[in-house]
């Protein structure tokens, strides 16, 4: 995902003998493709059921589930370039220089809009819980979808440089999708990228999670209604994951940007930071079919809905002569479950 992390087999530092650098790509050839087609299968068919359990049974009927909706499809548009990026691991970019372009456009797209969205299912929830009258004009499905195309419109601009810059190259024997940048300028658009990444991805989230949170809990802690401790929970859990899985690739991208400047230009310590860069990366890319999991422990009218899915659409069809799938006792399972949709949106969309 880096500006910079095509991996060279030899590097020079002033005054010393070339290094003889790890090659990142042998190893990630080897283990990257099964791990990629693992994300796409479990992140396909978890955010798919997302977006068909809000659709069919929530109806994004609250700003949450449209944030949520949202959420779930920046992580399939992730999910969708894997396969792509797992063959160019164990080959070489075979798909054109139009491809390269619009699936590092898909990639960063996908990265910059799921933090967005957390950012705001953030902010919907402290708007919910510390600000629950003026909440009620704000929370609307309309307010939600202008929000949600706003974001959209602000990670595709973000991420133009993405696009710009990344193109097809023969290097040596193989063709490689990667980043090239105005002669001259290459150092400067580096960093500036990967602060850039930083910034928006790792610093101001944190900061409006901390702010967020400490007034959601402090007026938790004068009302203790346990409806809107519920509410809280999952867009936290989902916070938190995201940080776990995203914070120590970037941190590890900066580092590795910034080596001289942390004193760790050397053949050892650079060896060392692109084995880190592959692994975080790798970390991170499962991220993308996490939030379903999420829900499906910590959602409990998530969990309901995807049992009547299951039970209606899935399960009939596998055992049609099983007496407990049979029509009458679907519809009471059906309508038991349906009924709560009609309960108040402060008990979180799923």
């Amino acid at each position: 995902m880096t500006e910079e992390t095509d991996t060279t087999t030899y590097d020079y530092y002033s005054g010393s003998e070339p290094c003889q650098k790890a090659d990142v790509k042998k190893s990630a050839s080897l283990f990257l493709p099964p791990l990629y087609s693992l994300v796409l299968i479990f992140g396909l068919v978890g955010n798919v059921l997302v977006v068909l359990i809000l659709i069919k049974y929530k109806r994004l009927r609250s700003m949450t589930d449209i944030y949520l909706l949202n959420l779930a499809i920046s992580d399939l548009l992730f999910i969708l370039s894997l396969p792509f990026w797992a063959y160019y691991t164990a080959h070489e970019w075979d798909f054109g220089n139009a491809m390269c372009k619009i699936l590092s456009g898909v990639y960063y797209t996908g990265f910059y809009s799921g933090i967005f969205f957390i950012i705001f299912l953030t902010l919907d929830r402290y708007l919910a819980i510390v600000h629950a009258v003026f909440a009620l004009k704000a929370r609307t499905v309309a307010h939600g979808i202008f929000t949600s195309v706003f974001i959209w419109v602000v990670a595709i601009l973000i991420s133009l440089p993405g696009v710009i810059f990344h193109s097809v190259q023969k290097e040596k024997d193989h063709w490689t999708c990667s980043s090239h940048y105005p002669s001259g300028y290459e150092t400067q658009w580096k960093q500036f990228l990967i602060l850039k990444m930083n910034i928006l991805g790792l610093v101001i989230p944190l900061v409006i999670m901390i702010f967020c949170y400490t007034e959601i809990i402090k007026t938790l802690l004068r009302c203790r209604n346990e409806k809107k401790h519920k509410a809280v929970r999952l867009i936290f859990i989902i916070m938190i994951v995201y940080f776990i899985f995203w914070a120590p690739f970037n941190i590890v991208a900066l580092i590795y940007t910034f080596q001289a400047s942390f004193s760790l230009d050397n053949c050892e310590n650079s060896n060392q930071l692109e084995i880190a860069l592959q692994v975080t990366e790798s970390i991170a890319m499962i991220h993308c079919c996490i939030n379903p999991v999420i829900y499906a422990f910590v959602g409990e009218k998530f969990r309901k809905y995807l049992y009547t899915f299951f039970q209606k659409h899935i399960a009939i069809y596998l055992c049609k002569f099983c007496p407990v799938l049979h029509g009458d006792k679907l519809e009471r399972v059906s309508s038991t479950y349906t009924a709560s949709t009609a309960e108040h949106d402060i008990s979180i969309g799923l």
